[in-house]
């Protein structure tokens, strides 16, 4: 069997993981920041030394450094060319400091039988390794393609409705050629977003983009166009990852306003949704 059902409930031990102003900075330019146009957009996210502008943090850098889960082999046995990413959220509990300690338990909550693949859904709790104080969660949906077919629940399938009208806003992003060379700086060494030969075996023409790059891309739209590039009024973004994206791609992020966030679809060039069924709740 493939994929393991029985690994549901399993929590890993607490780990602990440190970040630094320098890795802030990497993950910063690794989702696009770095604008130095007249007024110095984006420094505050990009630069440590900049005059009256103290260093702040990209909010969906929780995904990285609150990321987590069980060791893969518990997870069963699967070609690793086979996994992508699925889904996306993270909650935070307060803006990101430039440098700090957490210690993150992981727990796997769900794994569906999809018929064609497998999901597998864990759950990341972080809490400031020395104040106890909760940081951020991090949840995380995989999808293993192929790894279906073992007789397990579907699980959820609904999927929230498509904003309708035109939106509010739109903010378009262009990713660089490297920008996944870049990104896998900040942890993600897969090899599905450097190794041509690799990607190929995936099933892919050519290396992709990391799914939490594209999050990073769109959080960055986000924060700029409704929180006033204020990290400390973050308070949650989810998404599905429909489509990848390919190095080089330009990223439209659709707005919507809803309650007491906004809805949100990011689409590339070709008009193709890579993000669908987004949510950011702000104060």
């Amino acid at each position: 069997m493939p994929i393991n059902p029985d690994v549901v409930g399993m929590a890993s031990e607490p780990v602990e993981r440190s970040w630094t102003s320098t890795d802030c900075l990497l993950y910063a330019v690794g989702v696009g920041a770095g604008s130095l146009d007249a007024a110095g957009f984006e420094l505050d996210f990009t630069t440590e030394n900049s005059v009256d502008r103290p260093q702040r943090v990209l909010p969906t850098f929780a995904a990285v450094v609150g990321g987590g889960g069980p060791p893969r082999g518990s997870l069963g046995s699967f070609d690793p060319a086979m996994l992508v990413h699925g889904e996306q959220s993270i909650e935070l509990f307060g803006p990101i400091p430039p440098a700090g300690t957490v210690r993150t338990t992981s727990t796997v909550t769900g794994v569906f039988d999809k018929g064609s693949g497998a999901v597998v859904v864990t759950e990341s709790r972080s809490v400031d390794a020395r104040s106890e104080e909760p940081r951020f969660t991090a949840t995380s949906s995989l999808f293993v393609r192929g790894g279906g077919g073992f007789g397990g629940d579907r699980g959820p399938s609904g999927v929230p409705p498509a904003p309708e009208g035109e939106p509010d806003d739109v903010v378009s992003y262009t990713t660089r050629q490297d920008q996944a060379l870049l990104y896998r700086l900040s942890g993600d060494r897969n090899p599905l977003h450097s190794d041509p030969v690799f990607a190929e075996r995936a099933g892919f023409d050519r290396p992709i983009l990391h799914g939490l790059c594209t999050f990073g891309f769109a959080g960055r739209a986000l924060l700029h166009a409704v929180c006033g590039s204020d990290p400390g009024r973050v308070v949650s973004m989810a998404g599905r990852f429909s489509r990848p994206t390919l190095p080089g791609d330009t990223l439209n992020v659709s707005i919507w306003a809803h309650g007491d966030g906004v809805r949100y679809r990011t689409d590339n060039q070709r008009g193709e949704t890579v993000i669908a069924a987004g949510s950011f709740v702000f104060s």
